[in-house]
């Protein structure tokens, strides 16, 4: 087992690390920009490194100050936790290279799932099913043109080296794709430094499931069932549970032996997801893998009773998996909160927080690193908690979400609990029919 991990990360991730490590006996070493200097994971680590100023660039996305920390603290493995360079095959192979154990996918990994068009041809050839497409880079517009008339109206073009969001357009008609393609492609080009291009049919109306799944250096895989991230806001999910209220049997048993197909076809090592869109028919297709532990990994492990950062770190130490598939004996919700104003288009809101109060008591668990007078910086990502109810039936994991919200305060800034609260009351969340179109139609009174 590792003697010290170094989590190249921050904020609420880093934390929640942090905390399996120490239950491992495991030393942590937390590395922090000059914007993070009182965050709570530099005070909860054994050590804590600067790696550089504010700015990501300059400290948390750069890898030599991040491989140097690593060094001077002897640390034996990096954990990148999500975001940042978590999905940074460069960063694992420098990780291989100084003999550090990245606690993630190996870089070939990584190219192989972070490229969307190779990964789809890769999950065709292992038999999981994949959205009608072009077969890998379109190769100009004429091409792109000719693909679209093809498998036919609503299309989406997506950038090959695309993430949250950008690069993506849908066109419905054709007489709009010559200026979705160029603007696909010029945001491509200004985000990735790659304006390479996909395209897929457009699935209407659809439900976005993942599956949870694990993999051990011998490519044997099993999935822990599945999550439900249909809420999304620009591509970005606000709320996800598990199991599905959109589930049958039938349904997960399938999607587990797909997941588990795309993870042992690339001979998957680690914890990571794969991600489908299921239309109203309960047809899936295969999306995306995450090779990395997600944000919603919580309502995960509440509902199977395992901690996936624990095994995370015992499948790169070598640890075999036991193969045993595992469905959820609960049910669990989570609700991302964010530092913005949902009244005034989820503005980010940076700022102090004055006064801070944590909900508690039966069935919640809130992850985060902020407290009272805490500084939330303006440099990163705008999530400060995430909270998450564990109950019997769905319906009581919302009365207790409704109950935790009520008494979360956080005064000093915007948060999004208002529209947590107002969604938790919402009539067809509540019902549990709902699809990746929910927020079009949703408004916050």
């Amino acid at each position: 087992m590792f003697k010290k991990i170094l989590i190249a990360n921050r904020g609420e991730i880093a934390l929640r690390i942090i905390r399996s490590c120490k239950e491992m006996g495991i030393k942590t070493v937390a590395v922090y920009s000059k914007a993070d200097a009182e965050s709570l994971h530099v005070r909860f680590a054994d050590e804590a490194v600067c790696i550089g100023p504010a700015s990501s660039a300059e400290s948390y996305l750069k890898i030599p100050n991040i491989i140097a920390a690593a060094e001077i603290t002897n640390s034996d493995a990096i954990h990148p936790g999500y975001g940042f360079l978590a999905e940074n095959s460069n960063f694992s192979k420098i990780c291989e290279e100084n003999k550090i154990k990245f606690i993630g996918a190996s870089p070939a990994m990584i190219d192989g799932m972070g490229d969307k068009a190779s990964a789809k041809e890769t999950m065709k050839k292992a038999g999981v099913p994949t959205i009608p497409g072009s077969k890998g880079l379109i190769k100009d517009f004429n091409h792109c043109k000719k693909l679209s008339t093809e498998i036919g109206y609503p299309i989406m073009l997506k950038a090959t080296a695309g993430g949250g969001g950008k690069g993506m357009r849908l066109v419905w008609a054709k007489e709009d794709l010559k200026d979705s393609w160029d603007s696909a492609r010029q945001e491509s080009k200004a985000a990735f430094g790659n304006d390479g291009m996909y395209m897929e049919k457009f699935i209407e109306d659809p439900r976005h499931i993942e599956i949870q799944i694990i993999g051990d250096y011998r490519g044997k895989a099993s999935h822990l069932s599945e999550r439900d991230c249909s809420i999304q806001r620009r591509h970005q999910k606000l709320t996800e549970e598990t199991p599905s209220p959109f589930m049958t049997n039938k349904l997960r048993k399938e999607m587990g032996e797909a997941a588990i197909k795309a993870a042992e076809a690339v001979k998957y090592e680690g914890v990571g997801t794969v991600e489908f869109l299921v239309d109203k028919n309960r047809n899936f297709y295969f999306m995306e893998m995450n090779t990395r532990i997600q944000v919603e990994h919580p309502i995960t492990e509440e509902v199977v009773d395992f901690d996936l950062i624990r095994e995370q770190i015992k499948v790169a130490a070598g640890t075999e998996i036991s193969g045993k598939n595992y469905m959820p004996q609960l049910h669990a919700i989570e609700c991302r909160i964010n530092a913005e104003d949902p009244y005034n288009d989820f503005r980010p809101c940076p700022g102090l927080i004055t006064s801070f109060h944590a909900p508690g008591g039966h069935g919640i668990r809130i992850d985060t690193h902020v407290y009272a007078n805490y500084m939330i910086p303006p440099f990163y990502d705008s999530m400060i908690a995430k909270v998450i109810t564990v109950a019997q039936t769905r319906e009581e994991a919302i009365s207790k979400m409704e109950r935790a919200l009520d008494e979360f305060i956080i005064e000093g800034i915007k948060t999004t609990i208002p529209f947590h609260q107002a969604l938790m009351k919402n009539e067809d969340f509540r019902k549990g029919v709902y699809t990746t179109k929910f927020m079009d139609t949703f408004e916050l009174k």
